[in-house]
């Protein structure tokens, strides 16, 4: 018989829910966020600093949510349809 304790299990839990996460809660990286929309982290890092794609920071990194990136790129094709007429 195993004995297992709730940290132990809840951990294990976590940490398999975290791993395999592809949903839109999804937090990415600038390297992810820069390989994702295929430009440079040098892109990426510009556009976060300068509040032009929407990103966070957590202990000084920025961090993004897929979520949001994924609605950026949205207003980002609207507002190249604007552009055009």
């Amino acid at each position: 018989m195993k004995i297992l304790y709730y940290s132990d299990v809840v951990c294990q839990k976590m940490a398999l829910t975290m791993s395999t996460s592809t949903s839109d809660g999804e937090i990415l990286t600038i390297k992810q966020v820069a390989d994702y929309l295929k430009v440079t982290e040098r892109t990426i890092y510009r556009l976060a600093a300068a509040k032009q794609i929407p990103a966070f920071k957590v202990g000084g990194t920025w961090r993004f949510s897929r979520a949001e990136i994924n609605q950026w790129i949205q207003r980002q094709q609207e507002d190249g349809k604007a552009d055009k007429k």
